[in-house]
């Protein structure tokens, strides 16, 4: 049955509009973005066959074009939409900590940084880097590696550092097996940058590790 036929407030629109989106379940949300259904399923339980055929949502946005659009009613608009959703969410977290400090907006950090690494399947070496005011200046992926390291460069970053007249950095990486806990390497690593960032007066605040659900930050372990 279409889901034009369903009772208003069972329908995902209408049931978003008086509740708000927070009580839809992930089937509804997105069957929200599909629109509609294909012969004999209505869009939430195309999502819901989707849903199960990827093992949740996460890995169904994660998904790359090709494997989105093998899956049966799935195709190029449905997943350009999605992308574009997750796009929205990654500029709305940049455009929040951009207009605040950063260092004083833990949480809003941590969510900036899991939008933005936790579903690359390699290792993924970012920065923010920070004005005198810890506002941020500029986010960028500096290192990009396999499944199990990235290749780091301190000179290469302190170069970066000083171009962009930075007076602090916050670094985060990705783990893509899914643990954020960190690595006797990242660890030296961290000391180096400290040891080196110090050398021409810039701070190191913090890194983060950003595993799946979960975000470590060094300052807060003591390990700075």
């Amino acid at each position: 049955m279409s889901i034009k036929h369903w009772p208003t407030n069972e329908r995902p629109r209408e049931k978003a509009v008086k509740h708000g989106v927070h009580a839809l379940s992930d089937a509804e949300l997105l069957a929200i973005f599909l629109r509609v259904g294909i012969s004999g399923m209505s869009a939430v339980d195309l999502a819901r066959q989707q849903l199960l055929e990827f093992d949740g949502l996460r890995r169904l946005l994660c998904a790359n074009q090709v494997e989105f659009c093998r899956a049966k009613g799935l195709g190029v608009a449905a997943y350009v939409t999605l992308q574009a959703a997750l796009e929205l969410g990654r500029r709305h977290y940049h455009s929040e900590l951009a207009a605040g400090e950063a260092f004083e907006s833990p949480k809003t950090v941590r969510r900036f940084l899991v939008a933005q690494l936790r579903d690359f399947d390699h290792e993924v070496f970012s920065a923010l880097f920070l004005d005198s005011q810890h506002r941020m200046l500029e986010f960028e992926h500096l290192f990009h590696g396999t499944l199990n390291a990235a290749a780091v460069y301190p000179r290469e970053i302190i170069k970066k550092a000083l171009a962009r007249g930075a007076a602090a950095v916050i670094f985060a990486h990705n783990h893509p097996s899914g643990s954020a806990t960190p690595s006797e390497a990242d660890i030296r690593l961290t000391r180096r940058l400290v040891d080196g960032l110090g050398l021409v007066d810039i701070k190191v605040l913090d890194h983060f590790v950003v595993g799946d659900g979960e975000v470590v930050s060094f300052a807060e372990r003591g390990l700075l």
